[in-house]
């Protein structure tokens, strides 16, 4: 007895849809693999210590399973050649590679022209703590909320440059 057409389409069938659930797997552990740790290590954000320590985890490791994820893709798109499952492919791919990138330099940048009021008018809790600098004079008090955010403030104090991070 032989195979008809309608049986090897049919398990051609199942075969593409078993690799589409395989490359939306893949692509559910890739963003994962970006989306978490960058949800939990945030500032002014409470880190519990297990979360951070997977977090931590995977930051450490990713670099591993990403390449798994994206060769487990690429193989897969090779083997079915179809739109979907080159989509999704390429979707592993970007978020492969936007681990690499340091999400967090590019969310802070330095602050340049930072303003200022007199002690009197600034709007600082007693509890915040702040850096402060005197030079020939002039005197200046960055709240640690602010530098924070920001990591690196330009300033000039007394007519000297001077940079504050945190």
């Amino acid at each position: 007895m032989h195979e008809g057409h309608g049986t090897t389409d049919y398990n051609e069938s199942m075969s593409d849809r078993r690799a589409i659930r395989y490359l939306a797997v893949l692509l559910v552990v890739a963003t994962g693999l970006l989306v978490y740790p960058m949800m939990v290590i945030q500032p002014f954000r409470h880190q519990g210590e297990t979360e951070l320590k997977v977090a931590l985890w995977i930051i450490r490791w990713r670099v591993y399973f990403e390449v798994l994820a994206v060769v487990g893709a690429l193989a897969i798109f090779a083997s079915r050649r179809r739109w979907l499952a080159g989509l999704l492919a390429l979707l592993v791919c970007v978020a492969a590679g936007l681990t690499r990138l340091n999400v967090f330099e590019i969310m802070f940048h330095r602050y340049d022209k930072p303003a200022f009021a007199a002690v009197s008018e600034a709007k600082v809790d007693g509890d915040d703590k702040v850096l402060a600098i005197v030079v020939g004079g002039a005197a200046r008090a960055y709240p640690i909320r602010n530098i924070a955010y920001h990591h690196i403030i330009n300033d000039e104090v007394g007519g000297r440059a001077v940079v504050a991070t945190y």
